[in-house]
């Protein structure tokens, strides 16, 4: 019996994630300029013709996973209550997404950071600009909803902090004690406590070393 247009449809679905998982796997493991299209067909055991068929090219891999990286960040517009309340969910969310997804993240700042391929980044940025807009917009406005004098530097200033902080987690993430950065963070913006820790393994405070 032949199959569905459905069922059809959810076949392309689950081949096209193992692919998408296979390249973020393999990125991870090898870096994105040293893994290529045969290490990723390999680690999906697909063909190469069906990534070609789905992706193309390994730069638009990189780039359908750094548009989902850059969609998790808008999901910040959909967030809820007071401004204090929806700062302090920013940061949560931004932490926590830190901490569980950080092959993803290592991926993003890579392909930010290295000239070989920053370009990769910026043309997906630049694909996303209406979106990232919205979430500048969004932080602005609860930065000015709480009283802050340059709302804009405030917005900058938080997500160089969250960035930097992603950093230091990817690098060290054994040793890197997110939950007392959490209250620090807290406490700079006059925030309530949290009531309960982050649902992540979180050391104590010593030092940062890789392991």
């Amino acid at each position: 019996m032949p199959r569905s247009a459905t069922v059809n449809q959810e076949l392309r679905e689950r081949s096209r994630e193992r692919i998408l998982t296979a390249a973020l796997e393999t990125f991870a493991a090898k870096g994105y300029e040293a893994a290529s299209i045969s290490d990723i067909t390999a680690a999906a055991g697909v063909s190469r013709g069906l990534v070609a068929y789905y992706f193309g090219t390994k730069e638009q891999l990189a780039a359908e996973l750094l548009d989902r990286w850059l969609d998790g960040i808008a999901a910040l517009l959909t967030l809820q209550g007071t401004p204090d309340e929806r700062l302090a969910a920013i940061i949560d969310a931004t932490l926590l997404a830190a901490a569980t997804t950080l092959p993803v993240q290592r991926l993003a700042i890579t392909l930010m950071m290295q000239p070989t391929t920053h370009a990769v980044f910026a043309r997906v940025e630049q694909a996303k600009t209406a979106r990232l807009t919205e979430v500048e917009d969004t932080l602005r406005d609860i930065f000015a909803a709480r009283g802050a004098p340059d709302p804009a530097t405030e917005e900058m200033l938080l997500r160089a902090t969250l960035e930097g902080i992603t950093v230091k987690l990817a690098i060290y993430p054994e040793t890197f004690p997110l939950e007392a950065i959490r209250h620090r963070l807290y406490t700079s913006y006059a925030l309530p406590a949290p009531p309960t820790p982050l649902p992540i393994r979180s050391p104590a405070v010593d030092r940062l070393r890789a392991r």
